[in-house]
């Protein structure tokens, strides 16, 4: 069976990488006989990627006017692709274009919308191995996608699974995660990861804080998107009760004799008091968000798997 696949590559500043990634990349797809097209993101680079992509075919360049980012690079490729199946990888060689037959193999044999990449022998340095283990532990506590390795972007997908999903911040990483909240199949298949020859790595601190941020974000998604009163209103309810009970207190010491304004518990009552009606009126206002939200986009709560009618 010849697939038809969109391969996308988000690069920043692999201006040695590019043309032998590029190589590797034909040479699996003419090798498996894909209908295929390739298309390289360049995230602003300040190198001379982009020269070295114009010497290239056949091969798509998308060229953003800044460095805005992996997410968004691969978001601009996923929305250019025009084939059934989309695979992303990176650009630094790290990732073996090799695997790509075996991913869509394990896909298709098991009836799945996402294949994500689990780099179980990971190349790379103690540090960054470090801090990946210890994200990928708070992943799996708060959202639980079931992914071993989801910061790994060799990865491919049914291309209707994006259809009314845009990527932000750092979600590239959660990509998975978000198509299993919307009830896509997700799997995940061991792959080879290979160290970096050449140029320098992206990653840093700051990435790393804004990838636990975003991961915060897709756990409320998943738990309170269509609910968001449950959570703050639940929360704010609660405080308001604590509130009353220390309003209680209070009221005992002002029967006693103390005067409200030296009353510690007059205090408190106050502070939980205000905070669970703030946090109240941000859950009501939140949930007419969502109700906004998804009432003025494409996307929706739910995702359908199949339709047919049987007159």
């Amino acid at each position: 069976m010849s697939h038809m696949v969109s391969v996308v590559v988000p690069v920043y500043n692999e201006e040695l990488n590019v043309a032998a990634l590029h190589e590797e990349i034909l040479g699996v797809c003419r090798r498996e006989g894909y209908t295929f097209e390739i298309i390289f993101v360049d995230d602003g680079s300040s190198d001379d990627t982009v020269d070295v992509l114009r010497t290239l075919s056949p091969v798509k360049v998308i060229s953003l006017r800044r460095n805005f980012g992996q997410t968004a690079a691969m978001d601009a490729g996923i929305k250019a692709a025009r084939y059934d199946l989309v695979v992303t990888m990176d650009g630094d060689r790290q990732n073996d274009p090799n695997d790509i037959p075996k991913l869509i193999d394990h896909l298709y044999a098991n009836k799945l919308d996402v294949v994500s990449g689990w780099r179980k022998d990971r190349k790379d340095p103690f540090a960054k191995n470090f801090v990946s283990r210890g994200a990928n532990l708070l992943r799996k506590i708060l959202i639980n996608d079931g992914i071993h390795d989801s910061g790994c972007s060799l990865k491919v997908y049914k291309r209707d699974a994006f259809v009314g999903l845009t990527l932000y911040g750092e979600m590239h990483r959660f990509i998975p995660a978000i198509l299993k909240i919307k009830g896509y199949r997700v799997g995940e298949a061991v792959v080879n990861h290979r160290a970096r020859t050449a140029g320098e790595t992206k990653y840093n601190y700051r990435r790393t804080l804004k990838g636990l941020i975003d991961m915060t974000s897709v756990w409320f998604w998943n738990k309170y998107a269509v609910r968001p009163l449950h959570l703050l209103g639940g929360i704010g309810l609660f405080l308001m009760l604590m509130g009353g009970i220390a309003g209680l207190f209070a009221i005992r010491e002002v029967l006693n004799g103390k005067a409200v304004n030296d009353s510690g518990w007059a205090l408190l009552t106050m502070f939980l008091f205000l905070s669970g009606l703030q946090l109240f009126v941000a859950g009501l206002l939140s949930d007419i968000a969502i109700k906004t939200y998804f009432g003025s986009t494409q996307d929706v709560s739910y995702s359908v798997s199949d339709e047919f009618d049987n007159a």
